[in-house]
């Protein structure tokens, strides 16, 4: 029997599908990342959990791997879900899957809400290209090194975020890729408040300012095209570091305007010194 990773509604449960259903109330373990909410979710889909449940999180992850991969090897028919959405995808389950397939035993999925698409299906933004960054690093200098890899990004980028850490998060966004880079935050998607603030990433970190609560997803546009050649970027940075200023500071602010890579950038316009001193 395969490994059966089962998505779950990401708020409303009249989303759940009728195979989830039959999934749940047919599994021989259902291993879930909260089993109390598992409970609650089976409750209101009118499901009885005949088998086994078990708690599969980020602190046992590690440790209940082995049961569950023998479980599978057993013929056991093993559903695994988490909180929200699917399995794996910035939640438990990637270890799971990764054990199973190690011993080729067959994993399939059971598909669903996802907060990812939907999130960038409402934002507004280009979603011919997309790619999903899922939490940001929680420490400031991992976060801007991470933020700073993006900057060039073309592609529309999704993230995932806690609510006390979602204005920290944005005006870093800003930051790096520009305060009118424009982006939505999407909070509390499928439920009863659910909300969507568009706009650039300054406006938007303003308004989080005070607070926001919920489940929360950020969709940012991708950079533009680079409009200019190195070359001119070299030149601009030359003119602004004139007027005073530390030249990576100056690089980094001419690599936001232009698209170009801040350490591209900063390394072109040394190579254009020394040339000029050979």
């Amino acid at each position: 029997m395969p490994l059966v990773l089962a998505a779950t509604p990401i708020g409303d449960p009249r989303d759940a599908s009728q195979r989830l259903r039959e999934e749940l109330a047919g599994a021989d373990v259902v291993a879930a990342e909260d089993t109390r909410r598992l409970r609650r979710l089976a409750g209101e889909l009118g499901v009885e959990l005949t088998g086994r449940v078990v708690s599969y999180h980020e602190h046992n992850e590690a440790s209940r791997t082995a049961d569950l991969l023998e479980a599978v090897t057993k013929g056991e028919r093993v559903v695994l879900v988490t909180d929200a959405g699917m399995p794996s995808v910035s939640d438990p389950g990637y270890r799971l899957v990764r054990a199973c397939i190690d011993v080729d035993q067959p994993v399939t999925c059971v598909p669903g809400p996802s907060a990812v698409l939907m999130a960038l299906a409402v934002s507004g933004l280009p979603v011919d290209r997309f790619c999903f960054e899922g939490f940001l690093p929680r420490k400031g200098g991992e976060r801007r090194s991470v933020l700073q890899e993006l900057v060039t990004e073309r592609r529309t980028m999704v993230f995932f975020e806690a609510p006390h850490r979602i204005a920290t998060s944005l005006e870093a966004l800003a930051e790096a890729f520009g305060p009118e880079r424009p982006a939505a935050v999407c909070r509390e998607l499928t439920k009863t408040y659910e909300e969507v603030r568009r706009g650039g990433l300054a406006e938007l970190a303003a308004w989080a300012a005070d607070g926001v609560r919920g489940e929360i997803t950020i969709v940012v546009a991708g950079a533009e095209r680079v409009a200019i050649p190195i070359e001119d970027a070299v030149a601009e940075v030359l003119a602004r570091r004139d007027h005073g200023g530390r030249l990576k500071d100056v690089c980094a602010a001419v690599a936001i305007s232009t698209g170009h890579g801040k350490k591209a950038l900063y390394d072109a316009v040394v190579a254009h010194r020394r040339s000029l001193s050979d």
